[in-house]
């Protein structure tokens, strides 16, 4: 390629439209149920990007450990009648939530909850993408989650990392960030393996790193698995895409800066 790996880090500064997937782990303590202080931490990174005149879209899980808290249930329930019971009066809290931390800074929150068919019927999703156009023109931050009431893709494979793909390819997005428990991905399994390297950059998903991806994956679903397909979607989309841990200070500050950190997926195309 005829630019350096750093290079393309630093034009991640001239993004405007930018979706920001946040994971469960990200918004949840160790007992699953949602943790305010970690929810505040990652609010007050997003405003980066309005206070630096960019637009934010936030594509948030949490609901079900919203709704596990709220319940005060001792762990997440298994059955699916439940989690999905669980994650309706979750989003209700989990929107209360994300309204006051967003209200510190004088911004309001608008919600929007997506099935497949929202990106799938031409009329539905030209709707969306006006929703969300007219949303940013007006300066309230749109919040996207999944419909888990009428739709259980989320809670059995994704943890809404396909869902953040989809909008940011739908709205044509300059960036897509993931935000995980782990910065990056890696060679190996970071929580096996102390000696995991981090992957800083990958120019494409190939077969190699989708057989990576399959190796040093924990789980069926929400794991490093789903979020390397949906870095595929976007690049493909010419989107880039990083993939980082949410816990961190300033994450989204340091990424449109084009500090070294999580990885980078690089764009396979030029979207106009």
């Amino acid at each position: 390629m005829s630019k350096n790996k750093k290079e393309y880090r630093n034009e991640l500064a001239t993004a405007n439209k930018i979706v920001v997937k946040i994971g469960t782990d990200c918004l949840t303590n160790k007992k699953s149920k949602l943790d305010i202080s970690k929810l505040n931490q990652l609010v007050s990174n997003f405003m980066v990007l309005p206070n630096e005149e960019k637009e934010g879209v936030l594509v948030s899980s949490g609901a079900i450990g919203a709704g596990v808290g709220k319940l005060s249930l001792k762990e997440e329930p298994e059955e699916m009648e439940s989690l999905q019971a669980a994650s309706t009066i979750g989003q209700s809290e989990l929107m209360r939530r994300y309204s006051e931390s967003f209200e510190r800074y004088n911004r309001q929150v608008a919600q929007l909850l997506l099935t497949q068919q929202d990106f799938t019927n031409p009329t539905r999703f030209e709707n969306l993408k006006n929703t969300i156009e007219e949303l940013l023109e007006w300066k309230i931050i749109p919040i996207i989650n999944e419909n888990d009431a009428i739709a259980i893709e989320e809670i059995r494979m994704g943890d809404n990392d396909l869902l953040s793909a989809f909008t940011a390819s739908g709205i044509k997005a300059d960036l897509l960030i993931i935000l995980t428990d782990v910065d990056g991905l890696h060679e190996k399994n970071p929580k096996k393996c102390s000696d995991a390297k981090r992957m800083k950059t990958v120019e494409k998903i190939d077969e190699n790193i989708l057989n990576l991806t399959r190796k040093t994956s924990e789980r069926d679903f929400g794991g490093i698995q789903t979020k390397i397909e949906a870095a595929k979607i976007a690049t493909e989309e010419g989107i880039p895409v990083i993939i980082t841990k949410g816990g961190k200070n300033d994450v989204i500050k340091k990424i449109i800066e084009g500090k070294d950190i999580g990885t980078l997926f690089l764009p396979q195309k030029r979207t106009k």
